[in-house]
């Protein structure tokens, strides 16, 4: 009888054993057949990393996407019986994501720095990566929606974007498998030191600010307005700023600049805070009139808000790969769940602050801009220091999303991530093209922000996360209509919140 240990060995090992062993059992081939009796054996395919140029994928990778293809033909998906073993399912160092057009894509952050971050950094890691420009117009939105019903929707939306974030990483051990896997102003002064402006009172907005409000006629501040006006000369400015960085053959230099992001942040914390302390609030509740100088607390706006924060609130496409890098995976709920309340508090103390500051009267708090720093003129030294924090911040992301698009577009039309540097200059300018005509044309970041969320949301946010739930349950024939009704719910609210954007 032949021992029982013999069928946990592998079948073909890597090196050959040229010494005969004896024994009736024993099977051996020849190196030059190695090749064409491995199992399931394919050339590798190409392979685009993140900091270096186009590579190929190794030849055990490459077979392991393969092998993991024929266990889930074997039978339906519920049978457990012929689940693929440990040893088909690739390694964390060997992680890759296979596009339909042929490539692969690895996750540099599966072998760097695996497992190694507390549950305190992953935490603001995920704070850090949520933080954007949508935190300028959340005083705007709440405006759109009424203080009351603002702050509502920011807590409704933040728990229900949490959930479906949880499913996103739940559905790591739900699906075994998953293949082909963003006019002069007018200026007030308040306790004779800080300046407010509403931009839109000189075009129509409240006529009764006019008493409160002065032009500023000097022939200096007309001039300089001329040559630095935000939708005609800068966006023209920028081109000869972020066009050259576009050309780098690599991000990695850019990508050392993320906690640009972090200062941004926190600076602008600082900024609301002093301000709000310097202004003093300025609040009157009326539930459906709106009065001269305050809006209702409840307005048919509000969608506004939820399109604005589905992209605040947008994490679901990189958290699984922020969590692996968590030392204690068994907290990744908990610190998740911790990171959205942080950014929910964020986002309310931010958008209250602001909204219940602005000087009402004798502005009222329609003047509140999509962008809340340009209720602030040039001269405020404050505010200036925020836009140029964000405009350092934006020049280190600007690089690293052009980066993405010409590793999806020009590597698969040419095979080369950077077939040359003509092809490479057309493509940016493209990309940038498309940016300075909606600043010159469509300058409303609070528009560009709910538009883009609602529609990237009801992919990745809404659709996405609620359906992978569903397959996966009823492929385990665990479904129930309960949870088929209340994940398709989930679905209309996303298809609902693009739909009223459109109307609003």
């Amino acid at each position: 009888m032949a021992n029982m240990d013999d069928d946990s060995r592998h079948l073909l090992n890597s090196e050959v054993n040229h010494e005969i062993n004896p024994g009736p059992m024993n099977i051996q081939f020849e190196s030059s057949d190695l090749r064409s009796k491995r199992p399931f054996y394919i050339e590798p395919t190409n392979i685009v990393s993140v900091n270096d140029v186009i590579q190929r994928v190794s030849d055990h990778a490459s077979a392991m996407n393969k092998r993991i293809h024929y266990y889930s033909r074997l039978t339906t998906p519920a049978d457990k019986a012929l689940i693929a073993p440990d040893h088909v399912v690739p390694a964390p160092e060997e992680c890759y994501v296979y596009s339909p057009l042929g490539s692969a894509y690895k996750l540099q952050s599966c072998t760097e720095g695996y497992g190694k971050n507390t549950s305190l950094v992953t935490i603001f890691m995920i704070w850090n990566t949520m933080m954007g420009t949508s935190i300028l117009s959340i005083p705007w939105g709440i405006k759109q929606a009424g203080f009351t019903t603002g702050m509502c929707v920011i807590i409704l939306m933040g728990l229900l974007t949490l959930y479906c974030c949880y499913r996103v990483v739940k559905s790591r051990t739900m699906i075994y498998f998953i293949h082909h896997i963003n006019d002069t102003d007018t200026t007030l002064r308040t306790n004779n030191s800080n300046p407010v402006i509403c931009p839109n009172a000189g075009s129509g907005g409240h006529p009764d600010n006019g008493s409160m409000i002065f032009h500023a006629n000097d022939t200096e501040v007309q001039q300089f307005e001329k040559w630095w006006n935000k939708s005609k000369t800068v966006p023209f400015y920028l081109i000869g700023l972020l066009l050259p960085l576009l050309n780098f053959k690599s991000p990695s230099f850019f990508s050392k600049f993320n906690i640009l992001g972090t200062v941004s942040v926190l600076y602008l914390i600082f900024l609301v805070t002093l301000k709000a302390i310097r202004l003093g609030f300025h609040l009157e509740f009326h539930w459906f009139m709106p009065t001269e100088f305050f809006v209702p607390e409840i307005r048919y706006q509000f969608p506004q808000l939820t399109g604005v924060l589905t992209l605040a609130f947008f994490i679901h496409n990189c958290i699984i790969t922020l969590l692996k890098n968590n030392k204690n995976q068994e907290n990744n709920v908990r610190d998740l769940c911790i990171a959205y309340m942080l950014v929910t508090l964020t986002y309310l103390y931010i958008g209250v602050l602001v909204f219940a500051s602005f000087p009402s009267p004798p502005l009222s708090k329609d003047c509140i801009e999509q962008n809340f720093l340009d209720n602030f003129p040039s001269s405020d030294t404050l505010s200036f220091i925020a836009r140029i924090f964000l405009l350092f911040q934006m020049m280190t992301v600007y690089p690293l999303l052009g980066y993405l698009a010409r590793v999806q577009l020009l590597g698969h039309i040419f095979g080369d991530i950077y077939p040359s540097i003509f092809h490479v200059l057309i493509l940016n300018l493209i990309i940038v093209g498309a940016g300075v005509i909606m600043a010159c044309f469509y300058p409303n970041i609070g528009g560009i922000i709910r538009y883009s969320g609602a529609a990237c949301g009801l992919a990745f946010v809404f659709i996405y996360p609620s359906l992978i739930y569903i397959i996966s349950l009823h492929q385990e024939e665990r479904l129930t209509w309960p949870k088929l009704i209340f994940h398709i719910c989930i679905i209309i609210l996303g298809l609902a919140n693009l739909i009223v954007q459109f109307f609003m």
